[in-house]
């Protein structure tokens, strides 16, 4: 069993040889050890001062002009090609606005509508297409909003784990509704590999990007997804309940039917047209007025990939190092069988996040966070750890470990 020392001093030199180590100066951050990025990711120091310009300046002083002068109207577009190379996206592909849960609706319906079209004589044809599939561990809300859109469609529902969908895809299937990482275990999904066993079934693939957004390389395009959404509050650090986006694959956006045709996505939003007409691209997936000041402080919040030229290939390389380090140290420091991880050892299978399942997790998270080490529960029993590589370090890493097992132990 290591000492902690000696796991302490590897922790310094490992910290010391950080590329992204200057990266954590851009974010507000105290003496806590924050391992909650996979629910909220931390404050870059430089939004506020940008939020108060959209404030005073942006709303206060221009007001109405801001629509133009300040580039309001065409923010959803603009923030949307500043996501896509996180995401593996060409520009003129993503959009942001609405929640996740309104994305997935969208992306979900959608999907529905240009699978059945193809059975109607379009690109592909064959029985009717009136499947759902959907990832049976999924995040709640997909599957209450996939239950939803199963019903509007006049589609069945069939909950399926991802590594069987391959099995369980059909020519009935129309769309399939997978998570890229599981929220609970960190078990990073076989995306290139899922998603072309969709296709080979002439099915559309819906991919929830939450969890991984940020965290590790995604390639939408590479990979040729048809439709994702995902969260920018998590680790792209867009501020609590910042908009989400919808990535709406080119070749697709001319037949991308939204369920909610809003007065955003028209092609004449200002003509008030009595019909309705869908606008060409991804502006397809606006709705209505967008959210302007979680907007641009996502926009402000997303400056640290820029102005520090951080890779996402950097960002995956740390993340797995870290999680690597601190599986190790709770090995080290936590007594035999007092935990378990329920993340992958298999780095092409981790998230950048680890759960351990802990027979009293809820009790031991309070005593954590009271202890300054703060991460989050999942009932029943699983202790979650969110690694953010732009501002976790390895020391903090340790020191959670640490904490954990007096905490364990005490």
């Amino acid at each position: 069993m290591s000492e902690p020392t000696s796991l302490a001093g590897e922790a310094e030199q490992l910290d010391a040889a950080d590329g992204l180590a200057a990266v954590r100066g851009r974010f507000v951050l105290d003496d806590v050890t924050y391992l909650d990025g996979n629910s909220l990711g931390a404050l870059p120091a430089h939004v506020p001062a940008r939020v108060a310009d959209v404030v005073r300046r942006q709303w206060g002083e221009l007001r109405i002009r801001s629509w133009e002068e300040s580039g309001w109207w065409t923010a959803p577009e603009r923030i949307g090609d500043r996501i896509a190379p996180l995401v593996g996206a060409a520009a003129g592909q993503v959009v942001v606005g609405d929640s996740t849960s309104v994305n997935v609706f969208k992306a979900l319906v959608a999907a529905v509508r240009m699978a059945q079209e193809d059975g109607r004589g379009g690109a592909r044809t064959g029985p009717v297409r009136d499947e759902i599939l959907i990832d049976a561990t999924t995040f709640p809300t997909d599957g209450y909003i996939a239950e939803s859109a199963a019903r509007m469609t006049g589609c069945a529902l069939r909950p399926v784990a991802p590594a069987e969908v391959p099995g369980a895809l059909g020519d009935r299937t129309a769309a399939v509704l997978l998570n890229h990482v599981d929220y609970r275990s960190g078990r990073l999904h076989d995306l290139p590999g899922l998603t072309a066993a969709v296709h080979a079934a002439g099915a559309y693939a819906v991919w929830d990007l939450c969890h991984s957004a940020g965290a590790l390389p995604v390639g939408l395009d590479e990979h040729g997804v048809d439709l994702a959404v995902g969260c920018t509050y998590k680790y792209l650090n867009g501020g609590p309940g910042s908009p989400a986006y919808l990535y709406v694959r080119r070749d697709l956006q001319p037949r991308f039917d939204s369920p909610l045709p809003g007065w955003n996505s028209h092609a004449e939003p200002f003509g008030m047209r009595p019909a309705y007409a869908p606008a060409s691209g991804a502006v397809r997936g606006r709705v209505g007025t967008p959210d302007i000041l979680s907007l641009l402080a996502l926009d402000a919040a997303l400056d640290v990939w820029d102005e520090d030229a951080v890779s996402v290939a950097a960002v995956r390389a740390k993340s797995l190092a870290l999680t690597d380090f601190f599986l190790r140290c709770v090995g080290a420091y936590v007594p035999d069988g007092r935990v378990e991880s329920v993340t992958p050892a298999a780095h092409a299978e981790r998230g950048s996040q680890v759960a351990l399942r802990c027979d009293d997790a809820g009790e031991v998270m309070k005593r954590l966070i009271e202890r300054g080490v703060v991460g989050d529960y999942r009932a029943p029993d699983v202790l979650r750890f969110g690694f953010t590589p732009l501002y976790v370090g390895f020391a903090d890493v340790e020191r959670a470990a640490r904490v954990l097992a007096r905490t364990l132990a005490g």
